[in-house]
């Protein structure tokens, strides 16, 4: 797995789409999150879509079609420096089909930040753009309007990535030592869901996995893992690091399940690292290379996330 392409940093002034790729947005939440970033002195700019309903699938913000048109229009706009997603929900694995990644690709390398559904989208930025991408809170999420330390660590990777080249965990390690490889990862029922799409990658050798998931019970982590397994999606990785597992039930029987599905690979994991669906979320860059250390809880980065 080869390092990826690093989009320019942001600068005060800089314009920022928000787009809206899976769920529908709350409309307080959504000015909430416009009110911080204006706040950073960034000028945001609503897809029309963004605050749309899909009419008869209430899951989904709009169309397909819409949710497609919002992010490649904000791609392909060469005064927007950032996309950033609303929300995550349900509804990138559906639109990410109708998108022009040729056009896309033209248009130069730019910020992208998202989580949790939109972990569909990173792996689809990878494999089709080369580019290196956020797995950071959402500019509607509760995670985000909410959290002044999720806040600070998404606002210092946009504008002075170099002060957090390293990120420092709350986690320990599960299995202990080092590793070295290029970052890439996301919520685990996506890349699950993602297996054998057009946009997935067929090679993990050489990646250091970052996963986390929400409202998944120990033994459906366990049948994931188990697919990631069978599928030769963990063979070659190097260094695996563990996220959040909200409303997954008892820790106690996750880390059952992650001693026995992952404590046999041979490689370091950490468990408890602090991105994903929890308080304070760290933001992680997907495409770097880096160094996880299990036992210090940290996570470095070769170079800066941002250029």
């Amino acid at each position: 797995m080869k390092q990826l392409v690093r989009p320019p940093r942001l600068a005060p002034g800089a314009r920022v789409a928000v787009v809206a790729p899976s769920g529908p947005v709350a409309e307080e939440r959504l000015q909430a999150g416009l009110d911080l970033l204006r706040g950073w002195d960034l000028e945001p700019v609503v897809a029309p879509h963004v605050l749309g309903r899909h009419g008869e699938l209430d899951y989904l913000a709009g169309t397909d079609t819409d949710r497609a048109a919002d992010l490649q229009n904000a791609w392909c706009d060469p005064s927007v420096d950032a996309v950033l997603c609303a929300r995550g929900g349900y509804g990138a694995l559906r639109m990410v089909d109708l998108l022009d990644w040729d056009a896309m690709r033209a248009a130069g390398p730019k910020v992208f930040v998202g989580f949790s559904d939109i972990t569909a989208l990173h792996e689809a930025f990878a494999t089709r753009l080369g580019l290196v991408t956020l797995y950071g809170p959402t500019a509607a999420g509760a995670d985000f309007t909410k959290n002044a330390a999720a806040q600070e660590h998404l606002r210092a990777t946009l504008f002075a990535p170099e002060s957090v080249r390293t990120i420092e965990s709350r986690g320990s390690a599960l299995v202990p030592g080092r590793a070295r490889g290029v970052t890439y990862g996301g919520c685990l029922c996506l890349l699950v869901s993602d297996l054998g799409s057009p946009h997935a990658r067929t090679d993990a050798r050489g990646g250091l996995l970052m996963i986390e998931d929400v409202g998944e019970q120990p033994y459906r982590i366990d049948r994931m893992l188990t697919q990631l397994l069978r599928a030769e999606r963990l063979d070659g990785v190097t260094g695996i690091a563990l996220g959040s597992w909200s409303e997954c039930g008892a820790y106690d029987a996750l880390r059952a399940v992650f001693a026995d599905r992952l404590g046999g690979l041979g490689i370091p994991v950490m468990e408890e690292f602090g991105f994903g669906h929890c308080d304070g979320a760290l933001t992680i860059p997907f495409g770097l290379e880096a160094e996880l250390d299990a036992d210090t809880g940290t996570l470095t980065l070769d170079e800066p996330a941002l250029r």
